[in-house]
């Protein structure tokens, strides 16, 4: 079982950056793969980035924030991140971080069990 707790949310202007957090409490935090997802109002919620468990920490991004924003993981801290940089308004949303401890699809929702409780970000023009 693993905890997930987001913040950093917040409301700032087009080409602004903010970081995102999510600390994860439970064991074995390092033995889980991290993906940041997020949902806009009347959207469904769709897949922002991933990184995997191992300490080589290979990433993956939509294409959307390819280039913008960059996930990282510190397992010391169980904590993983999610800077975003040259925010857009179209970025405007709930951003959630998950877990998995399996192998499937990075891009998909149900491939992970554990999902935190979300962080509003809010980009205006």
């Amino acid at each position: 079982q693993v905890q997930l707790v987001e913040s950093g949310g917040g409301l700032v202007q087009a080409g602004d950056s903010l970081r995102l957090s999510c600390a994860a409490s439970g064991r074995s935090f390092s033995s889980y793969a991290m993906a940041w997802f997020r949902q806009a109002p009347g959207k469904e919620r769709e897949f922002v980035a991933f990184i995997s468990w191992n300490t080589v920490g290979s990433t993956d991004y939509a294409a959307s924030v390819k280039g913008r924003f960059a996930i990282s993981r510190d397992n010391a801290k169980n904590t993983v991140y999610l800077q975003m940089n040259s925010l857009k308004p179209e970025d405007t949303a709930v951003y959630y971080c998950a877990a998995t401890s399996g192998y499937a699809p990075r891009d998909r929702l149900n491939s992970y069990a554990y999902w935190g409780q979300g962080t509003q970000v809010t980009v205006s023009s």
